[in-house]
């Protein structure tokens, strides 16, 4: 008998219907498949928001001025944010990077430093990172997850803050998969409709100058920010690590898109959270084959959409652990 066999018969054995479970008996399938193991775990779950600014955000594609990432890192760090709310109340551990902020933060217990720059550049202008810039993040990514207090974690959530990020997102979802910019595009944060014509008049023009990017590293390096970089170099880290990834909303899912073409294999580590309201994420989710867990209209980021699918992840591993078996609780299985 394989594994996937006694994981098989170890759910089925429970004290249930076989599939009465429905999707939590996939995610314990899953996870237990990743950990090789019939008894699965998920040890140190913990939320790392990634911040970084964006240059095409001087464009005129956002509603809110750049500094705002800054001013919403604060937040994190003082525990104001949906994020830490969330965090707190399903007892999740809650890190934040500075991968590329403008601004130089003092030195804080909950911020961990990891800045490639301040910012990348316009990528209506050219290209908003460079090689070297790229090779940096997976650099980084490794540091990160050899941290004393990440290299036990068994379960990574995604988040991000970033103005700009959601135009930054639609342009490697359209790039990636050849899609036409009405197809991806969506308000982002709060852009009222003559911002979204403007967001719309230089996504087209950012798409029509990057035309001959078309591998995953081109279309990181044309249209990326540092922090969707790093969610996808920390993704891939944390795979080959073989710990589960939990997959936020559209940004991180466009981060994970970019992770997923570099290694298809990422796919198996992967939990999708919920479906964005932003336009673009249910077709993203699509073209992805994902399957997320939620479907509660959240566009908000910082993770908040993986802080609330964690504790249906937590009923998966438990049920596997916890739950009888006909035989140990002396009931009668059907004929």
């Amino acid at each position: 008998m394989n594994l996937l066999q006694e994981i098989q018969q170890k759910i089925d054995q429970k004290t249930k219907p076989i599939g009465a479970l429905g999707e939590l008996e996939n995610l314990a399938k899953q996870i237990c498949m990743v950990q090789e193991t019939t008894s699965p775990s998920l040890k140190n779950p913990t939320i790392i928001v990634f911040a970084g600014d964006h240059g095409l955000a001087k464009e005129g594609v956002s509603a809110y001025p750049q500094e705002v990432t800054f001013q919403m890192v604060y937040n994190f760090l003082n525990g104001g944010a949906a994020i830490n709310v969330f965090s707190r109340q399903h007892d999740l551990n809650l890190k934040v990077v500075d991968a590329g902020v403008n601004f130089d933060f003092e030195p804080h217990p909950d911020l961990i430093d990891m800045k490639i720059g301040k910012g990348t550049e316009s990528s209506l202008r050219g290209n908003a990172l460079n090689a070297d810039q790229i090779s940096d993040c997976f650099d980084k990514a490794k540091a990160l997850l050899e941290r004393d207090d990440l290299k036990d974690v068994d379960i990574v959530g995604f988040g991000e803050m970033g103005i700009g990020n959601t135009s930054s997102a639609t342009l490697i979802m359209s790039a990636l998969y050849q899609l036409r910019l009405d197809e991806c595009i969506g308000k982002g944060t709060g852009v009222d409709p003559e911002g979204f014509k403007r967001k719309y008049d230089v996504l087209e023009k950012v798409l029509e100058k990057h035309q001959g990017a078309t591998s995953p590293e081109q279309i990181l390096s044309a249209f990326g920010g540092f922090e969707i970089a790093m969610i996808a170099t920390t993704m891939l880290e944390a795979a080959s690590k073989g710990k589960m990834i939990l997959v936020d909303g559209f940004i991180v899912t466009a981060a994970y898109a970019i992770a997923k073409a570099m290694n298809p294999e990422i796919q198996k580590n992967a939990i999708f959270s919920h479906v964005s309201d932003e336009k673009g994420h249910r077709l993203l989710l699509q073209k992805l084959e994902a399957h997320p867990l939620l479907q509660l209209g959240m566009r908000l980021g910082e993770g908040t959409g993986a802080a609330m699918a964690f504790p249906i992840i937590q009923s998966a591993v438990n049920f596997m652990n916890e739950m009888a078996s006909f035989e140990s609780a002396n009931v009668s299985d059907k004929e």
